[in-house]
């Protein structure tokens, strides 16, 4: 009876240790103020047959009536893209870029402007390490679009210091 009062004692106590180290290795994080909105650009520039040394983005697959060079009509539907843009800070192409957005889109709809996207911002600057990932319909005639996040991992230079 003793042994057992005595490994239940040691039981509890090492339960009680461990959430005691636990609690005290949370606070050990500086607290970070989240980041609620990021803004980046990416510029596709479509190959239409003339402009192979700048374009990032190439139709790979078209509908029968359609081809490669130029956008199937109407609403460019079924039209299939592949890119590998350039990602900057701001809406200028000639910025600095801080990686590469790279993936595919498929124009969805038949009735107007519409896109389904799969893409992954690759960072490569400084500042910007890392990759996050989208998919999600994009309405091209809105203003703005919120597009899912669904995984990644990137490190923003705020957050130096920070052990990961």
């Amino acid at each position: 009876m003793a042994v057992k009062t005595f490994i239940s004692v040691l039981f509890l106590c090492s339960i009680l240790s461990s959430t005691s180290f636990l609690s005290h290795s949370y606070n050990y994080y500086p607290q970070i103020k989240p980041c609620k909105e990021l803004v980046f650009y990416f510029h596709d520039i479509l190959y239409k047959g003339n402009n192979r040394n700048n374009a990032t983005a190439v139709i790979v697959g078209a509908p029968e009536w359609g081809n490669k060079t130029a956008v199937a009509e109407p609403f460019n539907f079924e039209d299939l893209v592949v890119f590998n843009d350039p990602i900057t800070l701001d809406n200028n192409l000639h910025s600095p870029p801080v990686g590469r957005a790279q993936g595919m889109y498929v124009y969805d709809q038949q009735n107007t402007y519409s896109a389904w996207f799969s893409f992954s911002f690759v960072f490569n600057s400084t500042e910007h390490k890392g990759s996050l990932n989208f998919v999600g319909a994009n309405p091209l005639l809105n203003k703005t679009t919120d597009i899912s996040v669904i995984g990644g991992l990137v490190i923003f230079s705020w957050l130096e210091g920070f052990p990961l």
